[in-house]
């Protein structure tokens, strides 16, 4: 029997550490690979936590509700084999633990799989049919509650790479967050499963390694793709690892025999030829997402952040200074009215697929129904620049969203029905008595809809600032599933680029979507005189199937008499 030390995984990009929610095991259980042995919750989602490997729990790192370090041990299994700690001391890297399999990448005739769980992705005898020369399948975890599939952003890592253990092999999306997957074993990538924009189901394998030792497969696959049978042609969606590995790292292409203290196959002066692409650069989701938007290699871009973190302004920077491998001959540029040729295709992945998805959805389900109006708001903006410029230090600086967000919360009182969902499939209207206002703010991944909660309860300033907070929170990518969940009516704003009038569209269950255009000058007719006012358009969308057109008149009207005489908003 072997030790095995299961760490905890990366559960969310740039979380440093999270929360133990709860176990699913106790110390005796046996355990099968994949089954769920805790929960643990970041500021991003809780995620179901499920074991690598097939074993007895000997030891449970932690009690609910502490706080636990990414990378730092969690569950300690006995298991078949050598595991990959030794039987006393901290754990190690998998490879220096195991035993090494002879020449050819097959394992030694030896024992069957643990009981209570299946290795890799076996057929009949148990042999993976993942991918030649594969000896350890990583199945991609469960990285939400309740997520069946998740899509595959990127990869960090290509077939023949040298691995090591918890370094990054993937990001993956959920409607909930979007995680990096760390590689739970140290050896040589042979195949990746999918590509970029597919879904991938929980469970399904994510990439096959030839590992040193016995691995998770009961008989590995040879580099030339037969197995014990002589069978195992990998299906048609893995990339393959080459036939004649020559560019593989010697210790990944034939594994030599060695002591247990044997490095790693990145450590060393060997993995000097692959820390460009191996050592990830620190950075925000949204800024991954706008290099990749700009076709920048962010290991290029020099971070000003905390620990090299790089920056939305480091990429300006770079981008001023001309990319890398730029010509330094001084040559022309090409002229102005050179013609130009070509197409550019560009799949839409990820989040700006889900928001795409979203709006169809929207339009096809609700038929819109947009109202304009215009507002003179002018006495709401002397009194905004009196609040501004009277404010104490400790008071956000407010802009024309609090005072909208108010009007809204008094004239549903009125109409309390455009407060609400509308389940069409089930033909149930769901009425919130709590105003839950979303925020549709434009981030560098996308459109995303953040929540101010119970608006109804917050003056002015504690208005602005929880806007500013949870817009903050969505820009960074840092907004946790809650703040970007549960809004029950949505105001939509393009600020200084609000143009003359918009169609907005519904946030989808929601009945209705308020969006105010931008401020200007005009010259209105005033008491019989013409007379320079400030003026707002209010564009409106309603779910015609429960708010008429009387109704979304009457509701408009009720918001533009608050504004247009803002000293009433607080004495409704």
């Amino acid at each position: 029997m072997g030790r095995y030390v299961f760490k905890l995984p990366d559960v969310g990009e740039g979380t440093a550490e999270a929360e133990l929610v709860g176990w699913h095991v106790k110390v005796g259980d046996a355990v099968a690979e994949d089954q769920i042995v805790a929960d643990v919750m970041t500021d991003k989602a809780t995620v179901e936590i499920t074991s690598p490997v097939a074993g007895k729990v000997s030891k449970l790192h932690g009690e609910p509700g502490q706080m636990l370090a990414v990378r730092g041990p969690l569950v300690e299994f006995e298991v078949e084999g050598a595991g990959n700690a030794s039987a006393e001391g901290p754990p190690s890297n998998p490879a220096s633990q195991a035993s090494v399999p002879p020449e050819g990448g097959q394992s030694p005739a030896s024992k069957s799989p643990p009981t209570g769980g299946s290795t890799g992705e076996a057929g009949e005898g148990g042999r993976t049919a993942s991918a030649p020369g594969a000896n350890y399948v990583f199945k991609l975890p469960d990285v939400g509650e309740g997520t069946a599939e998740a899509e595959l952003v990127g990869w960090h890592v290509a077939v023949g790479d040298a691995v090591e253990e918890d370094q990054i092999l993937a990001e993956v999306m959920t409607d909930k967050a979007t995680v990096e997957l760390t590689s739970p074993v140290a050896g040589t990538v042979v195949a990746l499963h999918g590509e970029p924009g597919r879904q991938i189901a929980v469970g399904g394998p994510l990439v096959s390694f030839q590992v040193a030792g016995k691995g998770n497969v009961s008989a590995p696959l040879s580099l030339e793709g037969r197995g014990a049978g002589g069978e195992g042609a990998p299906p048609a969606a893995v990339s393959e690892a080459p036939k004649a590995p020559s560019s593989l790292p010697a210790a990944a292409a034939r594994p030599a025999a060695s002591t247990p203290t044997q490095p790693s196959p990145l450590k060393g002066e060997g993995s000097r030829q692959l820390s460009d692409r191996n050592q990830r650069p620190l950075a925000s989701p949204a800024v991954r997402q706008r290099a990749r938007d700009l076709g920048i290699e962010l290991q290029f871009v020099p971070g000003s952040g905390p620990a090299g973190r790089i920056e939305h302004g480091d990429l300006d920077a770079y981008l001023a200074s001309g990319p890398r491998g730029s010509s330094a001959s001084g040559a022309s540029a090409p002229s102005t009215y050179a013609k130009a040729e070509g197409t550019t295709e560009t799949r839409v992945i990820g989040l700006r697929r889900r928001i795409a998805e979203k709006m169809a959805e929207s339009v096809r389900r609700i038929p819109h129904i947009t109202y304009v109006e215009e507002i003179d708001v002018t006495a709401l903006e002397e009194l905004r620049a009196h609040l501004n410029a009277n404010r104490k230090p400790d008071q956000p600086k407010l802009n024309v969203l609090p005072f909208l967000a108010r009007a809204m919360v008094v004239a549903l009182r009125d109409q309390p029905t455009i407060n609400s969902h509308y389940d069409d499939e089930g033909g149930v209207l769901t009425t919130h008595a709590a105003v839950h206002l979303g925020i549709a703010a434009q981030t560098p991944n996308g459109l995303m809809v953040p929540v101010v909660r119970h608006a109804e309860a917050r003056d002015p300033y504690d208005t602005a600032a929880e806007i500013a907070r949870v817009s903050s929170a969505a820009k960074s990518g840092k907004a946790s599933r809650e703040e970007l969940s549960g809004s029950t009516i949505t105001i939509t704003s393009l600020g200084t680029l609000g143009g003359v009038v918009h169609t907005p569209i519904i946030n989808h269950p929601e009945v209705a979507i308020v969006g105010p255009n931008k401020i200007q000058e005009r010259v209105v007719v005033k008491d019989g005189q013409m007379v320079v006012r400030k003026m707002m358009n209010l564009s409106s969308s309603f779910d015609h199937r429960i708010v008429d057109g009387h109704d979304a008149a009457v509701f408009v009207q009720r918001i533009k008499n608050l504004l247009e005489h803002p000293a009433t908003l607080w004495m409704s």
